[in-house]
């Protein structure tokens, strides 16, 4: 089981940057454009990380500290995610509670580092990344919820073990969960609708504002963590939403089989994210809320539904 977690941590961490740049590439190729190379984030990783850091006189140790903290707080979030297999030695600790816990420290720390600088910038984007946070939190905690009431339980192995051991149906909590869980993720990720990951406009910029005043080694692990961070969600929903394929018993060719079929699904996502942001404009700052609302309404409905169809 140890192997498999470092296998499973070790696997995050070499697919992060290229699931960030096949969807950028992928991307690029729906808009008509030749767009990046599928291992530019590599490139850019491997440049930066040899490029010194510049740092501001106002800045404190929470600043220099704040890239590394989150970079291990989400190595930790990827280990308990069973996206390919179940046998990982983080089970007895891999709870939904925890992840959202964990996920809500990635953002303070994120948000105290933008703010340690004192830039109009970094404090501006930091506020509404908390704004975001705010609401996006309570819609993905309906979510965790409706996959735990199913399955009483809230543990990601034993939801996804539970969830493999039913016959394949319609689930309609489950199906509002998925939307609802859709629309946290565009949210948590900095993606469109909700913010343009290209953008450098002052005026609608959330991330990037978070990383004006980060470079060298620190810009790297924070490009490398966010990475990280959306290849954690397309996990998570793969765990929760399409689980067949997962691996339960630990057996080697069963792993191998389950590999495969996670990178065809993370194909499928990094394909239909890309469609997604083609076809999307980005909201206003103002209706991001009604946007995050509608989710956690979703997120809401699907609890009822679940409890009706229980009763």
């Amino acid at each position: 089981m140890i192997g498999l977690q470092l296998g499973s941590i070790g696997l995050a961490l070499l697919l992060a940057p290229l699931y960030g740049g096949l969807v950028r590439h992928l991307r690029a190729r729906l808009q008509n454009r030749r767009g990046p190379s599928l291992l530019q984030e590599y490139f850019d990783i491997y440049k930066l990380l040899h490029k010194e850091s510049v740092v501001g006189e106002d800045a404190s140790a929470l600043f220099l500290a704040v890239p590394y903290l989150i970079f291990a707080l989400l190595v930790l979030v990827s280990g308990m995610i069973p996206w390919y297999t179940t046998a990982i030695a983080m089970t007895p600790v891999a709870d939904a509670i925890v992840l959202v816990g964990l996920l809500g420290a990635v953002r303070m720390l994120s948000a105290l580092a933008a703010m340690d600088q004192g830039t109009a910038f970094g404090s501006l984007g930091a506020r509404r990344d908390l704004l975001v946070g705010f609401l996006a939190e309570p819609a993905l905690l309906t979510v965790l919820f409706i996959a735990s009431m199913s399955t009483y339980s809230t543990s990601l192995s034993h939801i996804v073990e539970t969830l493999l051991a039913r016959p394949p149906s319609l689930d309609p909590s489950m199906l509002f969960a998925a939307i609802a869980f859709c629309m946290v993720a565009l949210a948590e990720n900095a993606r469109l609708p909700v913010d343009n990951p290209d953008t450098h406009l002052e005026l609608t910029m959330i991330h990037e504002a978070m990383l004006l005043e980060t470079s060298g080694r620190h810009l790297a692990l924070m490009n490398w963590a966010y990475d990280l961070k959306l290849l954690i969600y397309s996990g998570l929903a793969i765990a929760l939403f399409c689980p067949w394929g997962i691996a339960t018993g630990g057996a080697w060719g069963a792993d191998v089989l389950a590999l495969l079929v996670l990178m065809l699904k993370l194909l499928v996502l990094a394909a239909g994210l890309a469609l997604l942001e083609t076809m999307s404009a980005k909201l206003r700052i103002f209706r991001v809320p009604e946007f995050l609302g509608t989710a956690f309404m979703f997120g809401v409905m699907g609890m009822l539904v679940h409890v009706l169809l229980e009763a």
